[in-house]
């Protein structure tokens, strides 16, 4: 896929991929954009406001976290179909959360931070392209099932404030991720599913480099500004994330991004 002529910019690159609601065109989008970058055929200027909400496709149908259908136990095809749904759904918004990054706060940070969330927009595009190839190798698709909104409302929470969106969609929603993927790759393991379970263990080394681009354009700030990333971090998650940051933690991995104990034990419930 190439780009229309008429997007030059990083700003307008941006918006493009944000405003596409068709799946499949939206991850091609966010490909050829990140490609754009790397051969710099993308001038660094952001000259075009991200819209509020992204361009959603018809399905799939979005609920309330709260009225969300129960997967059931992971044993079953079913539920793992809806357990591939759910994180192919995070996949798809992530794609919009890292060119959002981009376009809503680029201009505040050096133009390697417009590098390194290219790359993290093209890997979630990728993860998505896995995540529906595997759905569709189970008989199912993305769009086949319901998912909720709650992921775009933490960007909403923070679309005014560049190191409030670090803290809380990095460095809380995607930490958790590390938290959590380990034990899913041992129930899809659990249930002879070794292909699902091999694609989430791929999916997972590359989560860990985007906490990592997270928690240093965060310790970059705070750093400039002269204050204490843990403590900032710690007052940013209690202003702006609504739900429980709490163990188990997958230290190990979260080590690994750069976000260590101090800034997030504190926080635990």
């Amino acid at each position: 896929m190439t780009l229309p002529v008429a997007i030059d910019s990083v700003g307008t690159a941006c918006a493009h991929v944000l405003l596409t609601p068709d799946p499949r065109n939206k991850l091609m989008a966010a490909r050829a954009v990140a490609r754009a970058w790397r051969l710099g055929q993308l001038a660094h200027r952001f000259d075009a406001a991200m819209p509020d909400r992204p361009a959603r496709p018809t399905v799939p149908e979005l609920l309330p976290p709260n009225q969300m259908p129960r997967r059931g136990k992971i044993g079953s095809e079913r539920a793992r179909i809806a357990m591939l749904h759910a994180l192919a759904h995070i996949e798809f918004v992530a794609i919009d959360l890292a060119f959002d990054m981009i376009g809503r706060f680029g201009g505040q940070f050096p133009t390697a931070f417009t590098g390194d969330w290219m790359q993290v927009g093209a890997e979630e595009a990728m993860h998505f392209a896995l995540l529906d190839r595997r759905l569709r190798q189970m008989g199912s698709f993305y769009g086949a099932l319901p998912a909720h909104d709650g992921l775009w409302q933490a960007a909403v929470e923070t679309a005014g404030d560049a190191l409030a969106r670090l803290a809380i969609v990095p460095m809380v929603l995607e930490a958790r991720a590390l938290d959590i993927t380990p034990a899913t790759i041992e129930r899809f393991e659990g249930a002879g599913d070794f292909a699902s379970a091999r694609m989430l263990g791929r999916i997972m080394t590359d989560e860990i480099r985007h906490v990592a681009a997270g928690t240093k354009w965060f310790c970059d700030a705070t750093g400039r500004m002269g204050v204490d990333p843990a403590n900032l971090y710690q007052i940013l998650v209690k202003r702006h994330f609504r739900g429980p940051v709490k163990p188990p933690f997958n230290d190990s991995a979260r080590r690994q991004a750069g976000l260590t104990r101090d800034f997030y034990v504190a926080l635990a419930t």
